[in-house]
């Protein structure tokens, strides 16, 4: 190989490293605010998390309990004032169709929704992006998670979002 060719596939391969590792830093940037979707309620703290519970029942789902993380943190001695729960929701069908093909994911179930109080005094709702979820195992995952499960939700919120 001559120098000029060598040069070029050396100055290809540092580029392409390079890039890759711009891409790497960004996605680990971007990442975490992706996998995650919060919104604003239009409600109270309390009328809010009631509202989910009722709206879990309407689209067929259950809840399988719901941890008060303010009253945890106080529990355990640690002062802790926002208001923080976590619902957790499952609907039996859609989580046999998912574990009969990907048992693995079972460490992503029940869904979950928290309801918290942000430092504005404002009642807000994360969840994960279950969309982005979905595409990125793909599958049979992909189908119900991204499917089924996002219009659930969607359709337990709505309404309740400003």
């Amino acid at each position: 190989m001559s120098g000029k060719n060598s040069s070029k596939w050396i100055y290809g391969i540092i580029g392409l490293a390079g890039g890759m590792i711009i891409c790497a830093i960004l996605m680990a940037l971007i990442m975490p605010s992706m996998m995650i979707v919060t919104r604003e309620s239009k409600l109270g703290f309390d009328d809010t998390v009631s509202k989910i519970q009722e709206r879990i029942g309407e689209q067929g789902w259950s809840v399988k309990g719901i941890s008060d993380v303010k009253q945890e943190i106080n529990k355990a001695g640690y002062g802790f004032e926002p208001n923080v729960k976590i619902i957790k929701l499952c609907k039996a069908e859609y989580a046999k169709e998912v574990l009969m093909t990907d048992r693995f994911i079972s460490c992503m179930m029940p869904c979950s929704i928290s309801v918290w109080e942000g430092d504005d005094g404002r009642v807000y709702l994360s969840e994960m992006n279950m969309g982005l979820m979905a595409r990125l195992f793909g599958g049979n995952i992909g189908k119900v998670m991204g499917g089924k499960v996002v219009q659930d939700e969607e359709k337990m919120l709505e309404g309740l979002l400003m």
